[in-house]
């Protein structure tokens, strides 16, 4: 895990919190996450087409990563529809590298060291703090934190999908981008197709009129999804995947800053405190 890795990975983090912020800032949650990725995948295709497809090998992982993400989304819909974005986005990304963590091991045959066990524990706690400013507070959200709970186990289980698939492309000779671009380009059919053909005549004339209004903003925030995800899956040819999970979920720093600034949700002693433990554990992790 070298310093360039870590800068990488951590300006990916501030993307994904990026695009994160835009769907919760929208009216209409589920839809502005399929547009998001709709638009995103309208950037991919044509970036597809330069770099060429992945190999045969890593069709299977890309099959079970769309289905897997589908899941992805609508938990996330889900978690922002009944929760802040400073509550449940910690929840989503904190908990999920801990899972990766104590799987990889038996998954992708990488036991972290004691030191990079040290940091995803941090960054975990660290997200916690973050996340769960006011615990009395946050247990009366319990459709949010079903939503968000749920959507750590559907990101850990992709990590590992992606990781494992990202890797074969490279084996393949074929560099990540095109393992990327190839998701990208599929997964920004399948989520809108199912909004799409979930809303009723009506809705689906009200679809194209946000769309409309709010594609700017969507291609910005799709072109940020798939950007902090390309720097995520290159890392993991690079370095750990539990490490590079742990790293990569150092977004809620930015999320959280986001939400106060943006939306107004409050930040607190508390959050600043996860702040400097997260800080820790990405310390720990880079000497780890």
């Amino acid at each position: 895990m070298t310093w360039p890795i870590v800068a990488a990975v951590l300006f990916g983090a501030l993307l994904h919190a990026g695009w994160n912020a835009l769907v919760k800032s929208s009216g209409d949650k589920e839809l502005d996450t399929a547009l998001v990725h709709f638009l995103g995948a309208v950037v991919a295709l044509p970036l597809l087409l330069i770099v060429g497809p992945p190999p045969a090998s890593a069709a299977p992982f890309i099959a079970a990563s769309l289905v897997i993400h589908i899941g992805y989304y609508i938990a996330l819909a889900g978690a922002y529809q009944h929760g802040e974005l400073g509550l449940t986005y910690p929840i989503m990304r904190g908990f999920a590298p801990l899972l990766v963590a104590i799987g990889s091991g038996a998954v992708l045959g990488e036991a972290p060291t004691p030191l990079a066990w040290a940091g995803i524990l941090g960054i975990t706690a660290g997200v916690a703090l973050v996340g769960l400013s006011s615990p009395g507070e946050t247990l009366h959200h319990h459709k949010a934190l079903a939503y968000a709970f749920a959507n750590a186990a559907i990101i850990a289980v992709y990590t590992f999908v992606d990781g494992k698939g990202v890797r074969s492309t490279v084996d393949g000779g074929i560099g990540a981008a095109s393992y990327v671009l190839m998701l990208s380009a599929l997964d920004g059919v399948t989520y809108p197709a199912l909004v799409w053909f979930r809303r009723s005549t009506e809705g689906r004339r009200a679809i194209l009129d946000y769309a409309r209004r709010r594609w700017p903003l969507a291609t910005i925030g799709g072109s940020a999804s798939i950007g902090s995800y390309a720097i995520a899956l290159w890392a993991m040819t690079r370095a750990p995947v539990a490490s590079v999970a742990a790293l990569r979920e150092t977004s809620v720093l930015f999320a959280a800053l986001l939400g106060t600034w943006i939306l107004k949700e409050r930040f607190g002693r508390q959050r600043a405190l996860g702040t400097l433990v997260i800080v820790g554990g990405v310390m720990a992790l880079r000497l780890g």
